[in-house]
């Protein structure tokens, strides 16, 4: 039987890992898909050509379909994500010119504490800073403004100023001066390193540790129209990511993803993010973390409403909507429903709720499930933030 062609739009990140190892593990041919991953250069160009019906799915930041659902956005189709394919994978990079305040200040790049480096980037940059992410609605903005106010910058008075970089770009930009720093995906945050444009500073995880990433979406009524379809390209990629997450198989991951057709770098470059094995600047130094990015264990894949709504009410505020009406839309667009329905029969364990309080754990969770128990990864934020949803996940 001819397998059914599905065009997938893609930025070359390691967190477009699932699509790439379900295509070329044959994840999607046991679905009875051919994938045709096509690279995009940009995620205006992701959300364009997915509204535009030029592709029928989407490997795109978690905030995007949230924000063309608040119609921050061009007037598009409704658009939904129907699962997380990636958990972490971003760091933030200074320039080397910060660095050397940071240093000269005594601070030691741990790599670890937040809290400390956001109050050494502050005095090293007197509390001005030009900072890149890789689209306004991205987990790393999020990061980016929670991070830097929690850290004592007047993020209020134009301080701080953020601009939209395509992640291959991020080490040019940082070189050329035209930010201070940025916050990205593997492995645009090491390039900064590998090229001598700077050092890596932080994970953003260590910001916020259940961030979520990346998610597979697709317009809505194309996910309608063809339930069938839509099942198995979601089967594909949680069986991707499954295998993603065996330790086992991150360096034949590296080697996948960083094939010409793909990132076209060489593998070893990824590795340091599949692996959690840095090194943060150019003398060298090296820094171990675990779990820097997840496919698939924790209920890494689950589309929580309560991360719609996170994401929803700092949109709403910022763009002067109003949160509840916001929180509640947003909820709306993340698909756990067909969660359910796609992945229960490929043995997905399902949460037994669809919202949670965000923020709330520390270390990993037990939490009911529909098989009994399953585990949570752990989702705090570096300040003690915490969200609750102000109305049921229904």
């Amino acid at each position: 039987m001819t397998a059914e062609r599905l065009s997938i739009g893609y930025v070359p990140l390691t967190d477009a890992a699932a699509f790439i190892v379900a295509q070329e593990l044959g994840f999607a041919a046991e679905e009875g898909l051919d994938l045709n991953l096509i690279r995009l250069s940009s995620w205006a160009q992701s959300r364009d050509l997915l509204g535009a019906g030029s592709i029928e799915a989407a490997h795109q930041l978690v905030p995007m379909p949230i924000a063309q659902t608040l119609g921050l956005g061009p007037p598009l189709p409704q658009v939904d994500l129907l699962m997380i394919v990636a958990h972490g994978g971003q760091a933030v990079a200074v320039s080397n010119d910060l660095a050397r305040r940071m240093r000269a200040d005594g601070f030691g790049f741990d790599f670890v504490h937040a809290g400390a480096a956001g109050a050494a980037l502050r005095a090293a940059s007197g509390g001005r800073l030009r900072v890149g992410v890789p689209f306004p609605f991205s987990t790393q903005a999020e990061v980016v403004w929670h991070w830097l106010a929690a850290s004592g910058f007047d993020i209020r008075s134009g301080a701080v100023e953020v601009h939209t970089v395509p992640p291959p770009r991020m080490a040019q930009t940082l070189a050329a001066g035209e930010v201070d720093a940025y916050c990205v995906g593997e492995p645009w945050a090491s390039m900064a390193v590998e090229t001598g444009a700077g050092a890596l500073l932080l994970p953003a995880r260590a910001i916020w540790a259940g961030a979520p990433e990346k998610g597979l979406v697709m317009r809505r009524d194309i996910a309608e129209a063809d339930p069938d379809r839509t099942g198995r390209l979601m089967r594909a990629l949680w069986r991707a990511g499954r295998w993603l997450d065996q330790p086992d198989n991150r360096g034949t991951a590296a080697e996948l993803i960083c094939r010409p057709d793909y990132l076209n770098l060489q593998p070893e470059v990824a590795e340091r993010g599949l692996q959690g094995r840095f090194l943060i600047s150019g003398q060298g130094e090296a820094r171990q973390v675990p779990e820097f990015i997840s496919f698939h264990e924790g209920a890494a894949t689950f589309p929580w409403k309560s991360v719609a709504a996170l994401f929803a009410e700092r949109m709403a505020l910022q763009h002067g909507l109003d949160p509840q009406a916001a929180m509640r839309r947003a909820m709306t667009c993340f698909r756990t429903d067909l969660y359910r329905q796609h992945l229960r029969a490929a043995g997905a364990d399902l949460p037994g709720a669809s919202a949670k309080i965000e923020g709330a754990l520390r270390a990993p969770n037990p939490v009911a499930s529909e098989k009994g128990e399953m585990i949570l990864r752990p989702d705090a934020f570096f300040d003690g933030r915490v969200f609750e949803p102000p109305f049921a996940d229904s």
